[in-house]
């Protein structure tokens, strides 16, 4: 344990507020690091010396000061301890008898700022570590001490989970750290990383995103995060360590997806585009060869009129009655259209091979 700079002018600023006397922070080897006197600083302070050899309160008064050629003025040190060690000094400047009153309180008040830090920094150890250990296991590189390390967590190895992807589509660093700390601060059941300066990563409960708990709140959202340039993609509920990149992928096929279909859409769940999501892999080619079957349809119907209406019969799961009503048509001009698309396609409707072909080509499309 050792004390920076930093820590100790933070000793020295606060202490200085609570009593109208100069304070010094000394460190290991007795040099004066921080003080209310810049012009002490970085040099040698025989009380602090002697007080961390001899582990005790060293009082000075203007006798011993001068009998030290002045190498420290009057006043009181005491070591800094933390878990039994120590491994500094803090000085009150002035008359013994009048500054004694002080020393307790400015001890333990240097003592409480030096344990702060300490803890500060083994939370954010802790906090990159578990950050470090989320995105290996959405990329799928979870090893042979995953299980140790998600018990480290709090992580419940065999528990479902799902993996939520939040999008900022006008990321800073502020509002990055202003959302990571109201989801931090939040009361739900989840873990979480940032994977990118516009993305962040959620493992949250299958339990919880089954009831249908949001991992967003627009009325509790920081008031310079404007929820419309937040995206949230719900993956697929996964056991075990290795479902988690699993579950990863199908959220991010279902954010690619939902941006494209319905932009002004805050929240996409895999549910509701599965198909779509798992076709979201597709080589280039193959997008083509299924898009390709609807060229026919566009070279001959300029208003896509065609389009719009085989998009709306698969929208409606293929019932006449309902697309004839959603496109505002009689049914006879509705089996008319079916009609004409299967003589430009090629396609039938009454195989269903052909009929999933036309279905692909209207999703990817979209």
């Amino acid at each position: 344990m050792k004390l920076d700079k930093t820590i100790a002018q933070q000793i020295v600023n606060r202490t200085m507020k609570i009593i109208a006397k100069s304070v010094n922070v000394m460190d290991e080897n007795g040099i004066i690091i921080a003080s209310g006197d810049p012009s002490r600083l970085q040099q040698r302070h025989t009380g602090a010396v002697l007080a961390l050899r001899e582990k005790r309160t060293i009082e000075i008064d203007a006798l011993l000061a001068k009998q030290w050629n002045y190498e420290a003025q009057p006043g009181i040190n005491l070591p800094i301890h933390y878990l039994g060690h120590t491994f500094g000094v803090v000085g009150i400047s002035g008359v013994p008898d009048e500054v004694r009153r002080y020393a307790e309180l400015v001890k333990m008040t240097a003592e409480l700022i030096v344990e702060q830090n300490v803890l500060l920094e083994q939370e954010r150890w802790q906090r990159r570590y578990k950050e470090e250990f989320l995105l290996q296991l959405i990329q799928g590189k979870a090893d042979a001490q995953a299980v140790k390390q998600a018990a480290l967590f709090a992580l419940d190895a065999n528990r479902p989970y799902v993996v939520v992807i939040i999008k900022l589509l006008k990321s800073s660093m502020e509002s990055l750290r202003e959302l990571v700390g109201y989801l931090e601060l939040s009361r739900l059941d989840l873990h979480l990383a940032v994977s990118a300066l516009d993305e962040i990563v959620i493992l949250q409960s299958a339990e919880s995103a089954a009831c249908g708990t949001h991992v967003l709140s627009a009325q509790l959202l920081p008031s310079s995060i404007n929820p419309q340039q937040l995206k949230v993609a719900f993956g697929c509920p996964m056991s075990g360590l290795d479902g988690i990149a699993v579950s990863y992928r199908t959220a991010l096929s279902t954010l690619n997806y939902g941006c494209r279909i319905a932009p002004k859409k805050q929240t996409y769940r895999y549910q509701e585009y599965k198909l779509p999501a798992l076709l979201d892999g597709l080589s280039d080619w193959q997008l083509v060869e299924i898009s390709r079957v609807l060229q026919p349809l566009y070279a001959t119907d300029e208003k896509r009129v065609l389009y719009k209406t085989l998009q709306t019969y698969f929208l409606s799961n293929c019932d006449p009655a309902r697309s004839a009503k959603k496109l505002f048509i009689h049914s006879n001009t509705l089996r008319y259209r079916l009609s004409k698309i299967e003589q430009l396609t090629q396609l039938s409707f009454n195989k269903i091979d052909e009929k999933f072909i036309l279905y692909l080509a209207t999703l990817l499309k979209t």
